[in-house]
């Protein structure tokens, strides 16, 4: 906007293994801005947000969608469950929310359909060495997409189009699961349901990164949102225990259709403890008892699968590692509360492995297994911090962890989270 202010575009993204607690944080900060737009994944992210005494669950659409009158958008990255879409859209509006005009998706977003899911879960089950798949179709999809067999969104208007790619399409998938012993019979059925749904979901097509400029420019802010986090990145995660996408920041422009001098912030969001669901290393694994009393404590079971997490100490290696390859301005630390009731916390702030001590995550899997985690121990508060609104209100000893995790990450806290409401919130 000419003479005008332009609109500020921030990335929130998820610095562990997910479940960092995107989801309450992109609802706060989606209060402050006029449009959200989710960059990558699929059904396979659930973010958990609640408000008041309601709790909501999404897998697809951005949670900015609860604040009335917020834009949301789903980028060209995003591997669209059209069935499951549509099953969220309409719980919605079951629940009183207004979403017309609200939602709008890229015509060049993938379409994920019966088949991805059916091929996901049969693979996993044969595997010998498991990935911990949430079987809901990602990898599948997104193979397709690389594979160029995929189908668009912006495909659906051209009917006889549909038809043509569906002949090739439904013959491949039948084959591959027929090969994996599964029953093809309800494949072809399956799939012309969910592709009935595509005239709807058309009609909801936009160009994404146009739209994103173009309120940037009038001065609107822009919110950036990803699913799972940094270190399940296709190409800086724990390969090959990953999801099938670019996570991390760098993939926010690409899977939105922007250029990268358009992103002005980037937030990144960590657990004050650390945790993951599925296969694959967690250094810092708390031992049996304390990792069961701590994810109680912390509800600590997958949204989307409903699976337990396992929970460790706070890495300060895959922290630092998250704050290179995001390129970090700010951090938001979620769960603090959970630890109230510990007398001692510990940090890991290096590692040991075969070829010594390190501050880097190794790069190889045959590394994973030679962790051997450098701890410092600080003292814990024993009082609750569910009250607390500025970090004066904190105990002494909850200020001196998160200075400690400032100095470990080298990226200063601008967001602190106390409990599961929108209220339970420290801005810094």
């Amino acid at each position: 906007m000419a003479g005008g202010r332009r609109g500020r575009c921030t990335v929130v993204v998820g610095c562990q293994w997910g479940d960092e607690g995107k989801g309450k944080i992109v609802d706060v900060l989606a209060a402050d801005v006029q449009v959200v737009a989710r960059y990558q994944g699929g059904a396979n992210a659930g973010h958990t947000v609640h408000v008041g005494d309601d709790e909501f669950v999404l897998h697809q659409i951005p949670s900015g969608i609860l604040h009335d009158g917020k834009r949301c958008l789903l980028g060209n990255g995003v591997v669209l469950d059209v069935v499951q879409f549509f099953e969220e859209h309409d719980a919605l509006v079951a629940r009183g929310l207004r979403m017309g005009g609200r939602v709008g998706v890229s015509g060049r977003a993938h379409v994920l359909l019966p088949y991805h899911r059916a091929l996901d879960r049969a693979r996993e089950a044969a595997a010998t060495a498991k990935i911990g798949t949430t079987g809901r179709g990602i990898g599948p999809a997104y193979e397709d997409k690389v594979g160029r067999r995929g189908l668009r969104v912006g495909d659906l208007a051209d009917a006889s189009g549909v038809e043509r790619w569906l002949a090739g399409a439904l013959t491949r998938a039948q084959d591959l699961l027929e090969a994996l012993g599964q029953d093809v019979s309800q494949v072809e059925r399956e799939t012309r349901e969910a592709l009935a749904l595509g005239a709807r979901l058309h009609g909801l097509s936009t160009e994404v990164g146009s739209e994103i400029l173009t309120a940037l420019s009038s001065g609107k802010d822009v919110l950036l949102e990803g699913a799972q986090g940094t270190l399940l990145d296709l190409d800086q995660g724990t390969y090959p225990f990953v999801t099938s996408s670019n996570t991390t920041a760098a993939g926010a422009p690409v899977g939105v259709g922007i250029g990268p001098t358009a992103i002005d912030d980037v937030l990144g969001v960590l657990k004050a403890y650390t945790t993951r669901v599925g296969e694959g290393p967690l250094p810092t694994a708390f031992p049996a008892e304390l990792d069961e009393q701590v994810r109680e404590w912390g509800g600590e079971y997958g949204a989307t699968t409903g699976r337990p997490r396992r929970c460790g100490w706070f890495d300060g290696v895959v922290a630092r590692h998250a704050a290179r390859v995001n390129g970090l301005t700010g951090l938001a630390i979620t769960k603090l509360d959970v630890l109230d009731q510990l007398p001692e916390i510990q940090i890991a702030v290096g590692y040991r492995t075969q070829g010594g001590q390190t501050e880097f995550f190794p790069d190889a899997a045959c590394g994973y297994d030679s962790i051997e985690p450098v701890y410092e121990t600080l003292p814990g508060w024993m009082t609750s911090t569910a009250e607390a609104r500025t970090l004066e209100d904190l105990p002494r000893n909850a200020r001196g962890y998160l200075s400690r995790l400032q100095d470990v990450v080298g990226v200063p806290i601008r967001m602190v989270s106390v409990g599961t409401r929108r209220s339970e919130i420290i801005r810094v």
